[in-house]
């Protein structure tokens, strides 16, 4: 059977570590430590400044003196507890025999690939120290990867390495949302430059009208899993070339253009570097869709003379796609003559008239000379294409059926069960089933036994996760509040804010203005009424960015801040600032209930209220995405019903008042009625429903055995071999 992919990578740091400890060095370097709770808590033992600092063991193990060492090697807990993580990374790492990939292949050789996935996509989520992603698209993308390690799913990632990533927010005193861009140092990143077959770093190069942009590679490995990173930010370029890949999802559109040119072609250049062949290839989102041009090429010039569109249709038999959003403005498109002039030495080398070209790009619209569209170039060309939700899979063919050649079937996300589930409850499931969540789950029996958590237990691990929230949410928003000057009077406040036995609500995405992260808002009096009760109180937490172009985004976070700072309001709602995977999990593993109220059909999934779920936290929620097909009446609520009004102000009048009246008579009752003991009986039984049907049906474990099923499998067997190019 196909073993999973390994890429040999130039040696990284010398740690120097000491006898025993040698094994820490290879750790620092493998992302399987930001999913393995264990790993952050030994190296943060080690130095717990330098790992509150970068988040990373890079700067934590360089930074260590000789006499700390002496320190650590004679202290016998973290010795036997350095020798239990490093033999579980060891085991983790040897073969995956556990796995149901290799277990389903060692039964049947039909059901191994005869070659690894290529995965290509623009963002990648795997720790908030690597802020190499924006949203939900690169979390998912992460955690895909994540679980293709736990199956031993021979796979390999191909991005992009932003060293100015996406922004870090700052939220001003007048709710203005700032923008700044870090500075990503490779050296404090568990990164490696990639060998090529010849030894060297290996570099390869795209072609850009008049010239050469060149592309280090950099390998994160996740877990089993190679992550290739592309980087223009190297001598061999020109300075104008060097910042393409430096801003993910940058404004300007012939970047961006630029930085897809440099994802697709130089991703598939990369690969070629490196030896490996994939059996099937997967778009996730049209980001990448200039790898399907650079295949075709490549056909062409082992076999001149071969007509281009012949070519791409060839090289699409073997490539599947993900569509992630019916939403316009998520569906990548450039001007035609803008993508004809970066376009052109492909054109050249494949003998195809622009024109041609662009037509295959054409999306829906009536222009005489519509734009480029990704989506739909890659729609025409891929064997097979799938939405993430049911719901989706239904608005997408209603979008895309003028051009489908076969339907868009549903594969609904999933999220990585070890990297969202909370280590209070993470400990108490991992007990009850008598199986680690960081490794592989078989199927939905692995959870069978939850069924055994008493009630007590569920609350408890919930309790204190929302603790461990309270406490974050005060040292993060004391900081927030420090800098634009409020009074120490103010300060002292916000430190004995949050109180534990109070409803907590939790919204967190992007502001994105279809999301509606104000309707909880739009009756402001029956908010405040709610909010406010003396014996049945509410509190709400709220976090999210707008992209800097989203101006109509950036509003409704200057509105809900306002809103929070206004008398009526004030001490009871909270907008934090700067969202990023480590907010993310304080707030799906501590909030009380998940709040999420977007257009329908317009969330195509929406991954944040699964991470609730698993950490037994129910979902208030319109019917779209995921909950449409999760909501069962026992794990959560829904907000409204599946036949929208036309008019947009009528179903935002109806769906706010529908969400306060489940508030108001439902959701607040329940939470505060308890027994005797003071257990929320009814509540957390609604808890125990939201796990029970989230755990498995929501996770990347059973989201990746579908891919392998329903779509890597049959493009890999329809695939016929192509001719590899240089890079």
């Amino acid at each position: 059977m196909t073993s999973p992919v390994r890429v040999p990578t130039q040696p990284g740091y010398d740690f120097g570590l000491p006898p025993g400890l040698e094994g820490l060095g290879e750790l620092a370097y493998n992302l399987w430590w930001s999913w393995t709770p264990r790993a952050g808590a030994l190296f943060a033992r080690i130095d717990s400044a330098a790992w509150a600092r970068y988040r990373s063991p890079l700067p934590v193990l360089t930074a260590v003196e000789p006499s700390r060492w002496a320190e650590l090697l004679a202290d016998e807990d973290f010795m036997v507890d350095a020798s239990r993580l490093l033999d579980e990374f060891d085991r983790y790492l040897a073969n995956g025999s556990d796995s149901w990939y290799r277990a389903a292949a060692d039964t049947d050789p039909a059901a191994s690939l005869p070659g690894p996935i290529a995965y290509f996509c623009a963002e990648y989520g795997i720790h908030e120290s690597m802020q190499i992603y924006s949203g939900g698209l690169g979390i998912l993308a992460g955690d895909h990867c994540k679980s293709a390690s736990d199956a031993a799913l021979p796979f390999v990632a191909v991005g992009l390495l932003y060293r100015r990533g996406y922004f870090r927010q700052q939220i001003d005193a007048d709710g203005h949302q700032e923008h700044a861009q870090p500075d990503l140092d490779p050296a404090t990143l568990p990164l490696l430059r990639a060998r090529g077959r010849d030894g060297a770093p290996l570099q390869v190069s795209v072609d850009f009208p008049g010239r050469k942009v060149h592309a280090a590679v950099w390998v994160a490995q996740v877990g089993r899993v190679p992550l290739l990173l592309l980087d223009t930010d190297i001598p061999a370029n020109d300075g104008a070339d060097r910042p393409i890949t430096h801003i993910l999802y940058v404004r300007g559109r012939e970047m961006r253009l630029c930085q897809e040119l440099v994802l697709g072609v130089g991703g598939v250049r990369a690969l070629r570097g490196l030896g490996i062949e994939p059996a099937a290839w997967h778009l996730n989102e049209g980001h990448s869709a200039f790898q399907l041009l650079e295949r075709a090429r490549e056909l062409i010039a082992a076999e001149p003379g071969l007509d281009a569109e012949e070519a791409l249709r060839r090289v699409g038999r073997n490539a599947v796609f993900t569509i992630h959003t019916p939403v316009k403005d998520g569906n990548e498109q450039f001007e035609r003559g803008l993508a004809s002039r970066l376009l052109a030495p492909w054109l050249e080398a494949c003998h195809m008239p622009a024109q041609k070209l662009m037509e295959l790009g054409r999306g829906l619209g009536d222009e005489a000379e519509p734009p480029f569209d990704m989506t739909a170039f890659v729609l025409r060309h891929a064997t097979a294409a799938n939405a993430v939700s049911r719901l989706h899979g239904e608005t997408a063919n209603a979008t895309w059926k003028p051009l489908l050649r076969q339907p868009i079937s549903a594969i609904t996300n999933g999220v990585h069960a070890a990297t969202w589930i909370g280590r209070p409850v993470r400990r108490l499931f991992e007990r009850a089933t008598a199986r680690s969540l960081g490794s592989d789950a078989p199927g939905p029996e692995a959870f069978d036994r939850l069924r055994d958590v008493s009630a007590a237990d569920l609350w408890g691990a919930h309790r204190q996760q929302k603790r461990e929230l309270l406490d974050f949410l005060r040292r993060r928003l004391v900081r927030q509040f420090a800098r634009h000057g409020e009074s120490p009077g103010v300060l002292r406040e916000l430190h004995a804010a949050f109180d534990p036995e109070t409803l907590t609500i939790g919204f967190a995405r992007r502001f994105a203005t279809y999301k509606r992260a104000d309707l909880l808002f739009h009756d402001e009096e029956r908010l405040a009424r709610l909010l406010a009760d003396t014996e049945r109180p509410v509190q709400v937490v709220l976090a999210g960015k707008a992209h800097p172009a989203d101006r109509p985004g950036q509003k409704v976070i200057q509105r809900i801040f306002t809103l929070s700072r206004s008398a009526e309001l004030r001490g009871r709602v909270f907008i934090l600032e700067d969202y990023d995977m480590r907010v993310a999990r304080f707030l799906v593993g501590g909030v009380d209930i998940w709040l999420n109220n977007p257009r329908r059909p317009l969330e195509a999934s929406g991954t944040s209220g699964m991470k609730a779920a698993m950490n037994a936290i129910p979902s208030m929620s319109i019917l779209d995405g995921w909950w449409d097909e999760a909501y069962n009446g026992h794990n959560g609520w829904a907000i409204g019903g599946r036949d929208p009004l036309p008019d947009e102000a009528a179903q935002d009048e109806s769906d706010a008042g529908e969400l306060y009246r489940l508030l108001e008579e439902e959701v607040v009752p329940r939470f505060y009625a308890r027994d005797a003991d003071g257990m929320p009986g009814d509540w957390v039984a609604t808890m125990r429903a939201a796990t029970e049907a989230a755990i498995w049906s929501f996770s990347t474990a059973r989201m990746l055995g579908q891919y392998v099923e329903r779509m890597y499998r049959p493009a890999a067997r329809a695939s016929e071999p192509a001719a590899a190019g240089s890079a």
